[in-house]
């Protein structure tokens, strides 16, 4: 609570009670539970949605106040849109001061209220009438001719207001002023953005060793932290971030951790609908999407998909290990139509399952992936490799003149496993500033990833160990 002495009223939420007629706007009057009309819910990746709510409307001619409750309470008044035939609009105002204990308390400075005290031993009540004074880290109020402060002693005591104040709401409440030409109902069209709802994408990932194969779920995960129910919506999901001051861009949006890699971006295109640049995921079915819930929806499943298990390992430029490093675990997959997952990927989460000796599916890692074309080779990190590792040594740096360096590099990889392993092995740092470095020598032939890195795929036979040694001349 607000103010202590308020908090032997934490309990009192069912005591402080209404009497006498209520003297507040219409808005406070009873309501259906829920005044929605038809709702359609559309959700970004970065915590924001578009609510389009359709309302038959009963407007009089001229000059009149509408309210909406049931909207978002953390809807951005500055984007409403209202449409509705023979209209237009003169004001609108967003009221979010929520009925609440204290606010009823807050409200109620300068107001007589109605003491019930309970005698613990008899049970017998009394009641006084008493003047709020303030509500300032206590409740300080006039009853007759003394001052007195509401006591947070576990005493019962309950507080009777005769009204509910002025511009108190049940709910997040909007009222719009219109000015219609004629009187009637007719369907009026609600919109605006909210923050408080977003999806991100999980994907529930078996990974078959014997088969080289993987099955994959998707599941769209929403969350609604509006304060308000949407029910019955029509739903539709929106791959990406558009920008603008309502998005939290790490929701779920283009943040990839660094065991994620795409090896190669897709360039094939989906059947499903786009937006722009973003891609629509819809909801088959209308959905109620409840305040403070999670709620998660198949939108994909391939099964039997090629994957292959590998190991990388990444050495920084001029980096020397004291002891050899696991290598990473990497299972590998194509998100292409023929011979992958066959869709854009949502970015989310990716769970890798395998079975044990059972039969029963057990956790072995997970990866973020950012959004993902169509088309893309990835190569996901589950973990660290119990017994492939890599050492890495300086064996030698000599300078050949003011501006050129020459570089050996040895790499002596390890497997304690009881079958063969291909270990990807990533030198980087080949390029930074005014840099230019180049291999001379070599005792297994690379593949220059790009102008940063090169890499070697290094047979480690089992039970065995397998090194690289490499000459690098640097020019400055």
């Amino acid at each position: 609570m607000k103010f202590k002495a308020v908090a032997a009223l934490a309990g009192l939420v069912p005591a402080l009670t209404l009497i006498g007629p209520a003297t507040a706007q219409t808005s406070n009057s009873p309501v259906a539970p829920n005044a929605q009309g038809d709702v359609s819910v559309t959700i970004y990746n970065n915590n924001l949605a578009l609510v389009q709510d359709v309302r038959q409307l009963n407007i009089p001619n001229g000059v009149a106040r509408q309210e909406f409750p049931d909207v978002s309470a953390q809807i951005q008044p500055q984007t409403v849109s209202f449409n509705a035939s023979g209209t237009s609009i003169v004001e609108q105002n967003f009221d979010y001061d929520l009925l609440s204990p204290n606010a009823m308390m807050d409200k109620a400075v300068g107001e007589t209220v109605t003491l019930i005290r309970t005698n613990p031993a008899t049970g017998a009540e009394t009641r006084e009438r008493a003047k709020i004074l303030a509500v300032n880290g206590g409740v300080v109020m006039q009853i007759g001719e003394r001052i007195e402060i509401l006591r947070d002693d576990g005493l019962p005591v309950r507080v009777i207001f005769d009204r509910i104040p002025q511009n108190l709401r049940a709910k997040p409440t909007l009222s719009v002023t219109l000015d219609s030409q004629r009187a009637g109902t007719r369907p009026a069209t609600l919109a605006y953005l909210t923050g408080g709802m977003g999806w991100a994408a999980d994907y529930v990932s078996l990974y078959d060793e014997a088969s080289g194969t993987i099955d994959v779920q998707g599941w769209v995960t929403l969350t609604n932290n509006t304060g308000t129910t949407f029910r019955n919506a029509n739903t539709l999901l929106v791959a990406g971030n558009p920008r603008g001051q309502g998005g939290m861009r790490n929701y779920g949006g283009d943040y990839v951790s660094e065991d994620a890699e795409v090896e190669e971006a897709g360039t094939e295109t989906p059947t499903r609908a786009t937006l722009g640049d973003y891609y629509l995921y819809p909801l088959k079915e209308r959905t109620t999407i409840a305040h403070a819930q999670t709620k998660q929806v198949s939108f994909l499943d391939v099964q039997k998909v090629p994957a292959r298990k590998a190991y990388q390992y990444n050495v920084g430029w001029l980096a020397s290990t004291e002891q050899a490093q696991s290598a990473k675990s990497v299972i590998k997959f194509s998100s292409s139509r023929n011979g992958g997952l066959g869709d854009a990927l949502p970015a989310g989460t990716v769970r890798f399952y395998m079975r044990d000796r059972k039969g029963d599916p057990q956790f072995i890692g997970e990866s973020r992936i950012g959004h993902t074309p169509m088309g893309s080779a990835l190569a996901l990190a589950t973990g660290d490799a119990f017994d492939v590792k890599v050492k890495s040594t300086v064996e030698k740096r000599e300078r050949l003149s003011a501006n050129k360096w020459r570089t050996t590099m040895r790499y002596t990889l390890t497997n304690a496993r009881a079958q063969n392993v291909t270990v990807d092995l990533v030198q980087s740092g080949l390029e930074w500033g005014w840099s230019d470095t180049r291999i001379v020598s070599e005792s297994l032939k690379s593949t220059r990833v790009n102008a940063n890195a090169t890499e070697w795929n290094v047979p480690v036979p089992a039970n065995g160990e397998a090194s690289v040694t490499a000459v690098f001349e640097t020019r400055y």
